[in-house]
This record gives structure tokens, sequence and C-alpha cells, in this order.
């Protein structure tokens, strides 16, 4: 996934855990993932999936022992474990029974320059928030209203 994260140079590193209905996850949005990380917009830094059973029980596994691994070989490698046994097990736990989710760390490496530029001018960013799509769709809606 990463050879090694120099400190100085990282850009800003995000945690997703990203929801699948059905427990049983294939793999299908593995090539836009790796899309991403070939093109140098994120560096892919860790992978999981976790689920729950219907009867409650929870799993992690490793992206490399998933029985969906070839799926993610484009963006593996040697991976960095931030992504702990606590990390995972919360996820889980979290979880509706029946479902699964895809926990992935990644470097947003297009913003590294910025991130470098802001810490070299005694900068820091003290607030950046996501707005979620439903946000966003409804102010287009609201604009094409007017």
């Amino acid at each position: 996934m990463t050879a090694a994260l120099e400190a100085d140079d990282i850009g800003p590193v995000d945690v997703a855990v990203i929801l699948f209905e059905d427990s049983a996850f294939n793999g299908d949005i593995a090539p836009a993932i790796a899309d991403l990380h070939e093109q140098g917009v994120v560096r892919v830094i860790d992978l999981a999936f976790v689920k729950k059973d219907l009867d409650g029980s929870t799993s992690a596994v490793e992206v490399e022992d998933a029985d969906i691994a070839d799926a993610f070989e484009r963006i593996s490698g040697d991976p960095l474990d931030l992504l702990s046994d606590e990390d995972l097990n919360e996820a889980a736990a979290g979880l509706d029974p029946g479902s699964s989710a895809l926990l992935i760390v990644w470097e947003n490496t297009w913003a590294a320059r910025l991130a470098r530029s802001i810490r070299e001018s005694k900068g820091r960013l003290i607030t950046l928030e996501r707005i979620p799509r439903d946000n966003v769709l409804r102010a287009i809606a609201a604009l094409d209203g007017e």
C-alpha cells in the first residue's frame, strides 16, 4: 500500500467507512479506488473489512486475508496498519446485523503541497468539513427552482 510516510511531506489523511447493506462484500468498488491510487490522487495506507452477522457476531478481516483480496491486488503491498483492532471492533459493533463495511485510510496526495505550504508558513488548518451529498443536492435543487 505504501512504502513509507514522511511526516514533512504527507498530505491530509482521511478515514472512510463505506457501508454495505449486504454482508457479502464483492469488491466492485476496488477498481475505482485503485484508479485514484494509481493516478496519485490518493495514497491508500490501510484497508480492512468488518461485518456483523445476522446473529450479531462481528468479525474483521484485513484485505490481504479476504476472499476478494484479488480485487484489491492493484493497491495492496506492504500495509501500514493504522487501523487498530480496537478501531475495527468499534466499527463492526456499530453495524446493523447483516451488513458489512470497508474501512479505508488514505492520504490526500492531491493536497500534500498545499498542506506543506501551510505548515511552512506557520499556518494551521483549524476546521475542515465535508458537506454531505444530500445537502449539496438540496442546494442544487433550490438553485434550479429559482
